[in-house]
């Protein structure tokens, strides 16, 4: 795998792993929302079916009523009426009325007759619930509901079933009736089932429509990146070939320098030197005379050979520091130009690191340059301080200046380099009645306080 697609992978897996989650928490949320609206419903629902329960229990108990208040404790044609009454009041298919007494005998079942006569005191649901002891021992209690397991009449299959029961103490019997849950339980479930569909549903769209929206967003700027990566090679690329293009152009001018200039001195300086030996060795009176100019000739050599030197590398920063640096380009600069030159480093505190101070040595070399050969000035200052700690030059001229177009050149970009290097700022501002620069260095670019104590 590439750096590039690395870097792709990288961006994209934990955005749409984060986008997936934030989407599965929304979700899950939703889910306990409406789990909790269900269960709620479910509760209502339940509290409806005993409130209904309740008052059909009261409607019967109101029926029979005036014959159990009537009758005696072993009045057996009461208790047949009124188990008859309650046979009668049934409700729907599976809505009816039992009784048992207290000993666990059914009296009442109008949808199982086989339980007529027998008992059921030992009987258990699914569940091992003890039915009809619970239900008596619930209508003792003062009577209430209980929520049990038995056979749904219309279906025959086992259901859930809710009953409220209460007691006849002076016959000692259970009356009850109740209703099946199922429905109930199957409307929740219906409902859990839309609800988690809704849910996958809206979990679908929404990592549908985020996940490409953000990868649209995301591919559009690793694009823009990307462009601009091109670009920044470009420029690099074409930055390299003119730093290549320019030491080219230096050496060729070193070389011909050396071979026009040095190269010919020595070699005139060595005719020179023959034609006073082969003088001297005829005493001729001229030899003397040929000598000097021999001397002349190698002192200008060697003058040329410390102009190259210095411009390659001024000794001068090295021993004495930038300030002096400075004054001495200064001084050659006007005596090469002819072009009036000042310089004013009275408030600069010389607390710069060796290369911080070679970068503006060469920011100020550059700029004398660029004076020099487009500018057509006849004035130049140069003025170097410090301001709180930072160290500041500017050089001015009285120049033509520049356009935007014509400041974009390899010279302007290497200072702006050199001053980028140590987080360094260069403003330049031209106009038609000269042109400034302005180099502005970092507290960074200073030396330890150790070291500018020892400087000092």
């Amino acid at each position: 795998m590439t750096l590039r697609h690395q870097i792709i992978a990288l961006a994209i897996v934990p955005l749409v792993i984060s986008i997936l989650a934030i989407t599965a928490f929304i979700t899950w949320q939703s889910a306990n929302l409406a789990k909790n609206s269900i269960d709620t419903f479910e509760q209502n629902m339940l509290k409806t079916k005993e409130a209904e329960i309740l008052n059909l229990t009261n409607l019967a108990l109101s029926a029979i009523q005036t014959i159990y208040d009537k009758a005696g404790a072993d009045d057996e044609a009461a208790k047949q009426q009124v188990a008859a009454i309650l046979t009668s009041l049934d409700y729907g298919k599976d809505g009816y009325f039992f009784v048992y007494d207290y000993d666990g005998n059914n009296i009442v079942h109008p949808r199982q007759s086989f339980r007529h006569g027998q008992n059921w005191l030992d009987l258990t649901d699914p569940d091992g619930d003890k039915v009809i002891a619970e239900l008596i021992a619930t209508a003792k209690a003062g009577g209430g509901l209980h929520q049990y397991k038995w056979q749904k009449p219309s279906t025959g299959q086992i259901a859930d079933k809710l009953s409220f029961v209460v007691s006849l103490d002076k016959w000692h019997w259970v009356v009850g009736t109740g209703v099946y849950l199922d429905d109930v339980f199957a409307q929740s479930a219906a409902a859990n089932k839309v609800m988690r569909a809704n849910i996958k549903r809206t979990f679908v769209i929404v990592a549908l429509i985020a996940v490409p929206s953000v990868l649209v967003v995301f591919t559009t700027c690793m694009l823009l990146t990307f462009h601009e990566r091109r670009m920044a090679d470009s420029r690099l690329k074409e930055l390299t070939q003119r730093v290549i293009d320019t030491q080219e152009e230096e050496r060729t001018r070193l070389a011909r320098e050396l071979h026009d200039g040095i190269s010919q001195t020595l070699l005139g300086v060595r005719y020179a030197m023959d034609l006073a030996g082969r003088k001297v060795r005829t005493n001729v009176d001229e030899a003397a005379l040929t000598i000097d100019r021999g001397v002349d000739a190698l002192n200008g050599a060697i003058k040329e050979i410390r102009l190259l030197s210095h411009d390659l590398r001024p000794r001068v920063l090295d021993d004495l520091g930038l300030t002096a640096a400075l004054e001495a380009l200064c001084h050659h600069f006007a005596e090469r130009t002819g072009i009036e030159t000042k310089i004013d480093a009275s408030g600069f505190a010389g607390t710069l690191k060796a290369e911080a101070s070679t970068a503006l040595y060469r920011v100020a070399q550059e700029a004398f340059n660029n004076v020099e050969r487009h500018s057509g000035a006849s004035k130049l200052s140069v003025k170097l301080w410090s301001d709180g700690g930072r160290a500041r030059m500017t050089i001015s001229d009285n120049g033509t200046g520049f356009d935007g177009a014509g400041g974009s050149g390899l010279g302007l970009r290497n200072m702006q380099e050199r001053m980028a290097h140590f987080r360094g700022l260069l403003l330049i501002n031209s106009s038609e009645a000269g042109t400034t620069l302005t180099a502005m260095m970092p507290r960074s670019a200073n030396l330890p306080a150790g070291k500018q104590a020892e400087a000092a």
